[in-house]
């Protein structure tokens, strides 16, 4: 039988919660956030934009069904650490090849188990996210305390530059395809966007966030997505700063990050959440057919539209749950943006159309 090992979350404003460690051993510092799926616990995992963050899972009982080799949504985990109300000590599933305690020891992510999850989630609902430290090595919580406390706000920090791509690459599974040149510019970026551009026919090239804009229309583009990534919009001035230089050269669709960089390259603002949107049940209503859609969202930062001056932008989604901007139009050029994820992984599949919305965009530019 494996021995228990012990763990401490501890956030930054003192409140300590033991647990058991599974996964990695060791210490981990990061933003505390919580994820309202009730499945997708790989692809959370694997998704860039959750790098510099430590998740919570609300749902209680993970690892179920194990993990593959199918479902991830990048190279490598991302997150800084996990937390879970329950392991599960059984993973089956027909497509599982390997448990998750395992995933997470092999890829050296550090998580617990065994603490009161609802606790922590309405405390960071009622306070906002904080930093927080998981530890399997360290037994005194005041001593780690004064390292989380130590620890860097992810504000103004560039998280982009750690997450995006070395080196231009085509996506292999679009490599016969006869539709649309699509240049992705990689902040982030999750496969499923790719996946889901090839299923309409889309030939696909991803590129790194710092690709100058002239490189970017070297390669001749009939579109340009930009994707989701993690962090401060607001710290990534080098792609701001591309996205104004390639805004009319080509239709453009913003995703996640992508939108928020947009609303910066349009000269508005943006701002932080008290605690983020992070799940796959956040109501967002289409203000152009009345539509709401169930949306798979994660992101910590938001565009205030109403800074964007001259008229040019027009909000097309709002969130229902709490007012804030989800999708905005360009008034006089092909550029759309939402702030959610169409593509999801995890989450539902209500937003898919968007792709094809864009394409359309793209054919209509073309025709």
């Amino acid at each position: 039988m494996t021995p228990i090992r012990q763990a401490w979350l501890v956030l930054e404003d003192g409140t300590a919660f033991p647990g058991r460690a599974i996964g990695a051993e060791g210490e981990a510092f990061g933003e505390a956030v919580f994820n309202t799926a009730m499945t997708g616990y790989q692809e959370i995992l694997t998704d860039p934009s959750y790098k510099g963050q430590i998740v919570c899972m609300t749902y209680p009982h993970i690892g179920n069904y194990g993990v593959n080799e199918e479902d991830v949504e990048s190279r490598r985990p991302w997150v800084n650490g996990f937390i879970v109300r329950e392991l599960s000590p059984i993973a089956s599933n027909y497509r599982s090849s390997e448990p998750l305690d395992a995933y997470l020891k092999r890829h050296n992510i550090i998580a617990l188990e065994g603490i009161d999850t609802r606790a922590l989630t309405l405390k960071l609902r009622e306070q906002g996210s904080m930093r927080c430290g998981i530890s399997t090595t360290e037994r005194d919580p005041q001593q780690l305390l004064k390292r989380v406390r130590g620890a860097p706000e992810i504000v103004g920090i560039d998280l982009v530059k750690e997450v995006t791509c070395e080196a231009p690459y085509a996506w292999e599974g679009a490599a016969r395809a006869s539709g649309p040149n699509i240049v992705v510019m990689d902040f982030g970026v999750k496969f499923n966007i790719m996946r889901q551009l090839a299923s309409l026919g889309c030939k696909i090239t991803v590129v790194p966030a710092s690709t100058a804009a002239k490189e970017v229309l070297a390669l001749k583009p009939d579109g340009i997505v930009l994707s989701n990534g993690p962090g401060d919009p607001a710290a990534v001035t080098y792609a701001i700063k591309t996205i104004r230089e390639l805004m009319g050269q080509a239709p453009m669709l913003g995703i996640c990050l992508g939108h928020q960089l947009l609303g910066l390259a349009y000269g508005g603002e943006t701002f932080k959440l008290k605690f983020g949107h992070h799940g796959g049940n956040h109501p967002v209503q289409d203000l152009g057919t009345g539509k709401v859609e169930i949306t798979s969202q994660n992101h910590n930062f938001a565009v205030r539209v109403e800074t964007i001056h001259g008229g040019k932008v027009e909000l097309t989604h709002k969130n229902l749950n709490d007012g804030t901007v989800e999708g905005m139009r360009h008034k006089a050029l092909p550029i759309l943006s939402l702030q959610y994820h169409p593509e999801a992984s995890p989450g539902p599949h209500d937003a898919r159309y968007f792709f094809q919305r864009f394409l359309d965009l793209v054919e209509g530019v073309h025709a």
